[in-house]
């Protein structure tokens, strides 16, 4: 026994003794290199502190994308305080609360199963996942629940792993000209697309830096630059007009089945982009109306179509060789401009055309026939297009935009035929956003302004404005932007416009048609089964506030034309727009009533809701009679008259006599059952509304 006892007192002092010589070592003579490797440590300051990105808002400062906080929860079941016990007795009552809360599918079963998983393990797990993706107040409402509530970390191991989502509070709204954003290997997240790209730097903010110092308790992280939160993007985008502009394109491309659309809603005077949508069919439900938010083909280049028809003629107009748009041009059947190519054809036959006609009937032969005198250069084309401005890059801050392609092709190439085609929309590539902002112009009195997205920048209390600007100070006299602007009224309200279809009695508009055929790729021939749809253009027409291009690819079923599809997107926009008041006008009243002559804004108003003893009131208190507006004749008794009402106001002078209503439609009232004056005994009216 004694010798057993000298062996281990060996080993304990050996053990003591090289704990001894290890200690001296470290601290003496290894004490320059362990204090050098320290000293460098403590010193390094390349520990990087990732800033908090910024948010993109809408006009009104609603949140469009912005970065929020997500954790994962897992479980140390290895934990050497872990109430094992106590886990199995409640991990049924926790299944039921975290099925109610969250639920998946197989409901309660499925979460007690997950729950028995560590159980069966032969080792316990230390990070074993209980659930992904939650937020902050998921996350405290877990901790209340059966076993984590009234227990240490160490007794129920719970762990929460924090990481940082991008979201897009309105959805698909807009999303692919917000853009999307992606985490890089060191875990930066950048943008790929839409304004998160095109503004990366100042929403990723800039980068802080920490190091490790010593501090009382130990080794702690010193901040030495502090990390500087992203700017807060205000885009110009109306959450209101970007939701009219959405549901108008989605109702036209499910009525047509088109493959896809693509169209922008902008302010003429600013330029501000109000609204931008690209819908395109779902693959995976093919044929069964059903559009996803896709590629953004408003900046991608396309053929445009005849929808280049007013550059062309503007041109024409500025440098002086178009001076009077009821001049004559002799059209015909055909027409080969510089007597080469094939010949150039109308879709129409026409013997003469005046100079506004040529737009109003979209005749490529009067376009060719008339510009073909003139320019005679495809270089000096190119040049003279370029010095509007109209081929540079927008910079509109939409990440993937593209510039106009017009190429220059050498004469002995067919140089001459391709510059023919170019005067009405063939043999170059526009992006619709570009073709928008020259109509825009015109409709500016051709101040050519800059489509922009972004309207301001915020951070940390300071605001930066970001002010209207323009590709160029004009693309065009105000001369030529009026004479450009009749003849784009005249596609709508001309006798023989290729738009006119779409006349309303609400919202006047002027803009052009445009077709074109797709190339097919394996052919390299154009295919006239599959067309691009184009109208551009803006309302109301006598004085512009918003222009919108509309581009519907490849329509399938009941409608074929650019007037039908594209130009009845744009259409439903404008009166979408009016019935809500966003033109400047009344929304509530049929628009006659305000426009009477004798109107007068000092003259006291009542309207046909405010029954006769508000008249009475009104006349005796100001000896001025009362003027009513919006409604039908006086009814002195029984189902007051609300024809010609808003709706808020008609359902309130209904209810006030005690009757029930309802409605359809949209607008301001057109008809009502029972007629004005029935008995109230009938209870209940039903209103039609109408735009």
């Amino acid at each position: 026994m004694m010798s057993r006892y000298a062996v281990v007192s060996v080993l304990f002092i050996a053990a003591a003794l090289w704990i001894a010589y290890n200690t001296f070592k470290n601290t003496v003579i290894d004490a320059p290199h362990w204090n050098e490797l320290a000293k460098k440590e403590l010193s390094r300051t390349d520990q990087k502190i990732k800033p908090e990105r910024g948010d993109i808002l809408a006009a009104d400062g609603s949140v469009l994308a912005t970065t929020l906080r997500y954790y994962t929860l897992r479980m140390d079941f290895g934990s050497e305080a872990f109430h094992w016990k106590a886990y199995v007795e409640k991990k049924d009552s926790l299944a039921d609360s975290l099925a109610r809360y969250f639920p998946i599918p197989g409901g309660v079963e499925a979460w007690r199963d997950s729950l028995e998983a560590p159980l069966r393990r032969k080792r316990r797990p230390r990070g074993w996942r209980l659930i992904s993706n939650i937020s902050y107040a998921d996350y405290q409402q877990i901790k209340q629940f059966p076993f984590f509530k009234g227990r240490r970390l160490g007794n129920h191991g719970l762990q929460a792993e924090p990481m940082l989502r991008r979201r897009n509070p309105y959805g698909s709204m807009a999303k692919l000209s917000i853009g999307v954003v992606s985490e890089r290997s060191n875990g930066e997240i950048h943008g790929m697309s839409g304004l998160e790209y095109a503004l990366d730097s100042l929403l990723y903010g800039r980068e802080g830096t920490y190091k490790k110092v010593n501090f009382t308790r130990g080794i702690g992280n010193w901040v030495e630059n502090p990390a500087i939160p992203g700017w807060n993007v205000e885009s110009t985008i109306d959450v209101q007009m970007q939701d009219i502009l959405e549901n108008a394109l989605l109702d036209r491309l499910k009525y047509c089945r088109a493959e896809w659309g693509t169209a922008v809603l902008m302010e003429v005077s600013t330029g501000e982009i109000k609204g931008i949508c690209n819908l395109e069919e779902d693959p995976a439900h093919k044929g069964e109306g059903i559009y996803i938010e896709a590629m953004n083909r408003a900046v991608r280049r396309f053929e445009p179509g005849s929808v280049v028809k007013p550059l062309s003629m503007m041109i024409a107009i500025e440098d002086g060789y178009v001076n009077d748009l009821d001049s004559v041009i002799q059209i015909g059947s055909a027409y080969k401009a510089f007597g080469q190519g094939r010949p150039i054809t109308d879709s129409h036959y026409n013997s003469e055309l005046t100079v506004a006609g040529c737009i109003e009937q979209s005749s490529n032969i009067g376009m060719a026939r008339l510009l073909s005198k003139y320019y005679r250069s495809p270089q000096g084309w190119h040049d003279r297009v370029a010095q509007t401005g109209f081929l540079e890059k927008l910079k509109s801050g939409i990440g993937e935009e593209s510039a106009p392609w017009f190429p220059v092709v050498p004469l002995d190439r067919g140089g001459l035929v391709t510059l023919s085609r170019q005067f009405y929309g063939y043999g170059a590539e526009i992006p619709p956003l570009h073709t928008l902002s020259i109509y825009n112009a015109i409709a500016n009195g051709g101040r050519y302004v800059r489509p922009r997205l972004v309207k301001a920048l915020h951070r940390q209390g300071i605001d930066s404005i970001v002010p209207v600007s323009y590709v160029r100070e004009r693309a065009c006299s105000e001369r030529t932007a009026k004479m450009m602007q009749q003849c784009l009224s005249l596609v709508v309200n001309g006798d023989h416009g290729t738009a006119r279809s779409l006349r309303n009695p609400y919202v006047t508009l002027a803009g052009k048609t445009g077709t074109c055929y797709s190339v097919n790729p394996e052919t390299r021939q154009y295919d006239t089964a599959r067309k691009r749809l184009a109208f551009c253009g803006y309302f109301p027409a006598e004085n512009p506030k918003y222009s919108c291009v509309v581009l519907i690819y490849h329509p399938r079923e009941n409608v074929f034309g650019a007037a039908t599809t594209s130009g009845t997107v744009l259409r439903d926009v404008a009166i979408a727009m009016f019935a809500r008041g966003m033109l400047g006008n009344r929304s509530d009243y049929v628009a006659d009533a305000a426009a009477d002559e004798s109107f007068k804004e000092t003259r006291p108003t009542v309207f046909a809701s405010t029954g006769n003893d508000l008249a009475r009131l009104v006349e005796s208190t100001t000896g001025a009679k009362p003027k009513r507006i919006g409604g039908g004749a006086a009814v002195e008794s029984g189902v007051p008259d609300v024809r010609g009402m808003g709706l808020r106001e008609a359902v309130a002078t209904l209810e006030r006599a005690g009757l029930e209503v309802s409605f359809k439609g949209i607008g301001h009232v057109a008809a009502q059952t029972p007629s004005p004056g029935s008995p109230l005994s009938a209870g209940k009216v039903n209103l039609t509304l109408r735009q």
